[in-house]
């Protein structure tokens, strides 16, 4: 039972169906039943989903915070979980023409990317890597705002959908572009430059785990690589260590296996 102190978290199925509200904002029309026909239209229906999204996200966000991290015996209305779950739903809203933004920059370099791609419309309906790397541009706000459990079930949705895991947590530049996908893993403590390309199969994870003197592992340090601006990693290649750098402009070939950094256009074959 996800119940705890009188506090009820929220369903795996209700935090997906506020993500695809904001998907639908970030993009109207293009993962509906029914297109939108018209700019006003459009305005419209968009400003009708953003204030559903809100409100859903926020009640969500209020019991994560109620259920992780009331120390009261018994969450009482002091108000301060919802107080938090505002403060973070109004600061992704704040942030969602950034965000937008930056899709723009991902879409782009996906279509320049694959010559396979015919419009970026195909690329926003159909491709994997753009619907992965959506979803984490807006699990990663709410990481950020602290928000717990929700990014990680929004991340999970994509990863069940696509074969793409990257955790909400990861820092990812524009112009970010996954070709093909499948078996993608990208590590909770990555921070991934601009204009980054990898190909399926590419796993920026960690080396080994340190343990407390019980046994349990250490959390909260870093253990994922750093990827610099303009770096292509290709199918298969693993980079692992939270020291590990790529450094810009570098190539790491497919089926690499690399555990120490790189300096900057290096090209890492074997």
């Amino acid at each position: 039972c996800n119940t705890v102190r009188f506090v009820n978290l929220p369903g795996q199925k209700a935090i997906i169906e506020t993500l695809e509200l904001f998907i639908s904002i970030l993009f109207p029309g293009c993962h509906d039943a029914t297109p939108v026909n018209d700019s006003e239209g459009c305005h419209a229906e968009t400003e009708k989903r953003i204030t559903a999204a809100a409100i859903q996200l926020a009640d969500q966000a209020a019991r994560a915070f109620a259920y992780y991290e009331c120390n009261k015996p018994a969450c009482e209305a002091c108000g301060d979980c919802k107080r938090k779950a505002e403060e973070a739903v109004s600061s992704l809203l704040d942030n969602l023409p950034t965000v937008r933004k930056t899709l723009e920059e991902d879409l782009l370099a996906a279509y320049e990317g694959d010559p396979a791609a015919r419009s970026t419309m195909e690329i926003v309906m159909s491709y994997p890597g753009f619907f992965a790397i959506t979803i984490h541009r807006v699990a990663h706000e709410l990481q950020k705002s602290g928000v717990p459990i929700i990014p990680r079930v929004m991340s999970e949705y994509a990863h069940s959908k696509t074969g793409i895991d990257i955790h909400p947590g990861a820092t990812i530049g524009p112009g970010f572009f996954i070709d093909h996908g499948t078996g993608v893993v990208i590590g909770e403590t990555c921070t991934i430059g601009r204009h980054v390309k990898l190909y399926q199969g590419v796993t920026l994870g960690a080396r080994s785990f340190a343990k407390n003197p019980d046994g349990t592992l250490v959390k909260g340090l870093k253990r994922h690589p750093d990827v610099e601006d303009d770096v292509i990693i290709y199918a298969g290649a693993t980079v692992l260590g939270g020291e590990t750098v790529i450094g810009k402009g570098s190539v790491i070939g497919a089926s690499v296996w690399v555990t120490s950094s790189v300096p900057p256009r290096s090209r890492v074959l074997k």
